[in-house]
């Protein structure tokens, strides 16, 4: 019994490793697109105003404001660094060519930040001043994440 109980034990990471590999291995950049296009959630690493995002259809992304935009306007994330799902994942070298995949985010609003106090003082000068600020942000919500297909 304990002979069959040891061989059990040894087999179940063989087992873990022959589901794992069940899952297909891409052999270019078009079947490996095709394969994340199937699945039915996606994702995406993408630098906007100079910080890397992930972000995933309809998310409420918060950034720095952008001073050209009006609410409504429709922006084109052109920076894709990463472009998954739950079982593939795609990576540029640096960035995803934009005729691979396209993204886009609109503008919701433009708002305030939490009001911020900075106190400053000189000890024994009798210099006290309180400085209050509030930090402007634009929101986007993210769309579809559209990979086209290719015509060969």
């Amino acid at each position: 019994m304990a002979a069959l109980a040891s061989i059990l034990r040894w087999s179940a990471p063989l087992r873990c490793a022959t589901s794992r590999a069940l899952h297909t291995v891409p052999d270019s950049t078009t079947s490996a697109l095709q394969l994340i296009r199937s699945q039915p959630s996606q994702y995406v690493v993408a630098s906007f105003a100079g910080r890397k995002y992930i972000l995933t259809p309809r998310d409420l992304l918060t950034v720095p404001h952008l001073r050209d935009v009006k609410v409504g306007d429709v922006l084109v994330l052109d920076e894709i660094h990463e472009l998954g799902s739950r079982e593939y994942t795609l990576r540029g070298n640096p960035v995803i060519p934009a005729n691979k995949v396209k993204v886009e985010a609109t503008v919701v609003e433009h708002t305030k930040g939490k009001m911020e106090y900075i106190f400053k003082k000189k000890r024994r000068k009798g210099y006290k001043k309180t400085i209050q600020h509030k930090q402007p942000y634009t929101r986007l919500r993210i769309g579809n994440i559209e990979i086209p297909l290719e015509h060969s």
